[in-house]
């Protein structure tokens, strides 16, 4: 069960856990983004099924959980990727963009846990959250991003505890910055005619000089979600091109 797998990294996840022989449920509020991933892993003999959810609401997550417990008995590995990001400092953040970001990056992955982890309990399986390296470190005008992401991270040490009996492990991975659609879309609303210079000038913030491509970021969590790291609970993995060690 992939959220927000209808683009960016959610998408990538989608795509390389398909080929691995999963069956994938994608949960995305962008239909028309969600068939279209479904329709690309079903053409190259994948299997998807695709499940409109905004996370942000609990009856609409118990409902589709519900559903896919129908289908297939069984949920297996949990993928919370789907999240939303916003450019303010504490004093420019008003309260409507403030709840925003917590009713989807916070609450959105309560909900999916909150649905899924009964069900995970009689067979065991694995959660994988999406934090952030800015739930490390301070990066200018990220205030309520930084917060929910913070908030990830707790999330994942809390139900990596209190399920480790229950054969369920639970991390989280913290990307520095991915070029997505959704950065492309981001320079463009906040930086028009100067989207060349701003992909540029975010791309060299990470030391390695560029930004992460999706899928380097979906083969990590390709990893941590398989029998290979059954012994890595409770860990939060940066993947960032030396954004956090090697920026000083």
């Amino acid at each position: 069960m992939v959220t927000g797998g209808g683009s960016g990294i959610g998408r990538a996840i989608a795509m390389i856990f398909a080929k691995q022989g999963a069956h994938i449920f994608v949960l995305d509020l962008d239909e028309q983004g969600g068939k279209n991933v479904v329709d690309e892993i079903t053409r190259t003999g994948g299997n998807a099924s695709f499940k409109k959810c905004n996370v942000g609401s609990q009856t609409e997550v118990q409902m589709v959980v519900s559903e896919i417990i129908k289908e297939v008995s069984s949920i297996h590995i949990l993928l919370n990727i789907a999240g939303i990001a916003h450019v303010g400092n504490a004093e420019n953040t008003n309260e409507n963009d403030f709840e925003r970001l917590i009713k989807v990056n916070i609450k959105g992955v309560y909900n999916c846990l909150h649905a899924v982890i009964p069900h995970m309990k009689k067979s065991g399986g694995v959660i994988l959250n999406m934090a952030s390296v800015a739930s490390t470190v301070g990066i200018p005008d990220r205030f309520a991003y930084s917060m929910t992401k913070g908030a990830v991270v707790g999330m994942t040490l809390s139900v990596a505890k209190d399920y480790i009996h229950q054969n369920i492990r639970c991390n989280c991975v913290s990307p520095g910055r991915v070029h997505t659609p959704f950065v492309d879309g981001f320079i463009s609303k906040n930086y028009p005619g100067q989207e060349k210079e701003m992909l540029e000038k975010l791309s060299k913030t990470q030391p390695l000089g560029r930004m992460a491509q999706p899928e380097e970021v979906a083969n990590l969590a390709l990893y941590l979600c398989s029998e290979e790291a059954s012994f890595i609970t409770g860990c939060d993995y940066v993947i960032d091109g030396g954004f956090i060690k090697l920026n000083n």
